[in-house]
């Protein structure tokens, strides 16, 4: 029994039994890890986003000078005109006693790469070019970071996120069947969710109909709409108190009325900053703006501590869950459009799936009656170690959560292909040591070591190159290479390790064989079956 399990038997039947039991729940759809199918398989939908990084400097500079007025504040410095726009930030320092004092504050943004530049008793404070492109490059990873983290939290399993050109982003969702679906994971990809406190300008709200745009910049002010489209507009201070990049977490609760509405917590900065405003401000209101549209504008009653609030709007469960997920996952640094849209029909998925298996079983079975028409039994034990390599595939990818697309299948194909060409050269060099009359256990070592030097040398080639077309690819390419990888790796154990197992468990019964064109599917001289009585393998 030890000597026909010999350790490469014993490792091609772990294979198997592997390749086999976790295959099945995804080619028998039954519980366990399974394979996810990609957009093109599947069906879902299909976006192109374009992200507005011109927005996404505008809610910097505006950051930046909402964290300015707040020092300015802190340290007593008198300050006229702070403002932000896509230029930078700029302020007024009538006093000169006050730049020493100043200096300190802006040290810390010099640090950070911003420039300054005076002009008489004027600041503007900006992004370099270089400095510019570079937070651009971070705009787009964040987003994308985000929207991932969205979809992630959505539920929506192996969504696609990837760049596309310098400011454009590929999102593709399998699985997205009705138009209510498509519209709620639109919306929650696209919502910019970004959370702002602003003080009311109490003094010159109740003319805000009256005061014209140049008016309004002069103050230092902005109008905005409320978001439930009630009459009336709120004439609220430009320079934000704090926004949503000091948000920690959202939930969805109910209030005394049952509704849901959105509770959020701030964090340690954005609670003080909370807290001292409030307490400054008590007979007051302050608005609760997301993505510049007032949900509400409360009166402060006394001093708010704690670092929490409310958004509420007439929500919907489902609304209220979805703006929790936004404000979570992390505000969007810059808006995004869609560009483009494509609805991939899951009937289209089923007939790739259709033609591609119908194209593979082909393939496979013509492969199979070839190698056993011509190598005989050596053809039998190849077949058995493509089937063993095809489970082992499926088998990894299910494991891994890997998701199967069109390129995907085609690379199967290929790996199929690329495992028998690993068996046929393995095959001839046996052939070939039996033509030259050599005994069966020395044709066997001399085939599997000539060939596998071969093998190992091509197989190498081509998994480097799928491990880059994985790492550089889009998401066909990335599953086209992930397939042919896999399947490389599984025809080294399969066609090298597996098939000289089966050789050496029954080697005693090859050497008893007069003719071994049963076997090997060539005839040897009569002088043959004496030399293959004697050697080991």
């Amino acid at each position: 029994m030890r000597r026909v399990l010999n350790t490469r038997l014993l490792a091609f039947l772990i294979a198997l039994v592997v390749g086999v039991g976790f295959s099945l729940p995804s080619l028998l759809q039954t519980k366990g890890p399974k394979i996810t199918l990609g957009l093109d398989l599947r069906g879902g939908l299909s976006l192109l986003l374009g992200v507005q990084l011109e927005e996404a400097l505008k809610n910097k500079y505006s950051s930046m000078a909402a964290s300015l007025d707040y020092a300015f504040k802190k340290g007593n410095l008198l300050v006229q005109n702070l403002r932000s726009s896509l230029q930078g930030v700029e302020f007024d320092l009538p006093d000169k006693d006050d730049v020493k004092a100043l200096n300190q504050i802006l040290e810390g943004l010099r640090k950070d790469g911003v420039q300054v530049s005076i002009e008489q008793d004027h600041y503007t404070l900006g992004l370099d070019f270089p400095k510019i492109q570079e937070f651009h490059q971070q705009t787009i990873a964040q987003v994308i970071s985000t929207i991932r983290n969205r979809l992630d939290q959505f539920g929506l399993a192996e969504p696609t996120v990837l760049q596309q050109g310098k400011d454009a982003i590929l999102v593709q969702l399998p699985g997205i069947k009705t138009i209510q679906e498509e519209q709620r994971a639109k919306g929650l990809i696209t919502k910019s969710a970004h959370l702002q406190m602003m003080a009311v300008d109490e003094e010159k709200d109740p003319y805000v109909h009256e005061l014209s745009e140049e008016e309004i910049q002069k103050l230092g002010d902005v109008v905005l709409s409320y978001a439930d489209n009630r009459a009336g507009k709120l004439l609220l201070k430009a320079v934000p108190i704090l926004d949503g990049e000091m948000l920690t977490d959202a939930q969805v609760v109910y209030d005394q009325n049952n509704q849901p509405v959105v509770s959020f917590t701030l964090n340690a900065q954005g609670a003080h900053i909370f807290g001292d405003f409030s307490g400054a401000n008590v007979g007051k209101r302050m608005a609760v703006v997301l993505d510049n549209k007032v949900y509400s504008a409360p009166y402060i009653r006394e001093r708010i501590g704690g670092g929490s609030g409310q958004i509420s709007g007439s929500f919907s469960v489902e609304q209220a869950s979805d703006l929790a997920i936004a404000l979570r996952s992390g505000v969007l640094s810059a808006p995004i459009v869609v560009l483009e849209k494509r609805i991939i029909g899951p009937s289209l998925g089923a007939d790739s799936i259709k033609t591609s298996i119908v194209a593979l079983i082909g393939g496979f079975v013509m492969v199979m009656a070839f190698m056993i028409v011509y190598y005989a039994m050596a053809g039998v034990i190849a077949s058995v170690a493509l089937i063993v390599n095809l489970f082992l595939i499926i088998a990894v990818m299910a494991l891994f959560g890997a998701t199967l697309t069109l390129p995907g299948m085609a690379g199967i194909v290929l790996t199929v292909g690329m495992a028998v060409d690993a068996n046929i050269i393995i095959n001839e060099r046996i052939r070939e040591g039996l033509r030259a009359n050599e005994s069966v256990a020395q044709a066997l070592y001399s085939g599997y070591l000539n060939a596998s030097r071969a093998i190992f040398d091509s197989n190498l080639t081509s998994l480097i190159a799928s491990f880059l077309l994985y790492a550089y690819g889009t998401g066909p390419i990335k599953g086209f290479a992930l397939t042919t990888g896999i399947g490389i790796l599984a025809s080294i154990l399969t066609a090298i390790v597996g098939t000289q197992g089966f050789y050496q468990a029954i080697l005693p019964k090859l050497s008893r064989k007069k003719n071994l064109y049963f076997w090997f599917g060539v005839q040897t001289s009569p002088k043959h079956s004496k030399k293959a009585l004697h050697g080991t393998f």
